[in-house]
């Protein structure tokens, strides 16, 4: 992620600070890491973001409200560009975004996307956003989303999503 460089390149960045992934409206793009540069000359600004997965549905969104919340703000000339490379993963998520996560009733992600747990059948432990235990089950590898998986915990026995580590 390119940091803003410029004061209007800051003043860009603040505005969207505040537009969220319309699948989980309590995360923003910023929280998400989707949010890669902001980059002004003259009066063109162009917002680069990365999707989740290539495949992401939210992304025609993210990139419509992207654009509609800059020229709210003035700004005719608004490009909004998405690149796949490097490609995006949960090391991305801010720990505002992790806290935010786990307010909302999901499990953040539960360790870094380098982990090669997996290849040994490894489950990661996951804490429940209820009620905290770490005693939890993977239900289904799909939840509400694809980039979620479906948990329940063993403790309060609720169901819960759990961002999955990419």
């Amino acid at each position: 992620m390119a940091g803003p460089r410029t004061a209007e390149e800051a003043k860009v960045w603040t505005l969207l600070e505040d537009v969220t992934d319309p699948e989980i409206p309590v995360l923003t793009v910023a929280d998400l890491g989707v949010l890669r540069e902001v980059r002004t000359e003259g009066d063109t600004v162009e917002v680069v973001i990365t999707p989740t997965y290539s495949g992401c549905p939210a992304m025609d969104t993210i990139e419509s409200d992207i654009r509609l919340r800059l020229e709210g703000a003035g700004y005719r000339d608004v490009k909004v560009t998405t690149v796949l490379a490097p490609a995006w993963t949960t090391d991305w998520l801010s720990e505002a975004g992790r806290a935010k996560l786990a307010a909302f009733g999901i499990a953040p992600p539960a360790e870094a996307s380098g982990s090669k747990r997996a290849l040994f059948g490894e489950e990661p432990v996951v804490a429940c956003p209820h009620c905290g235990a770490r005693e939890t089950e993977c239900v289904s590898q799909f939840g509400s989303t694809a980039c979620k998986a479906l948990y329940r915990c063993r403790a309060c026995l609720e169901p819960f999503d759990y961002f999955k580590c990419i």
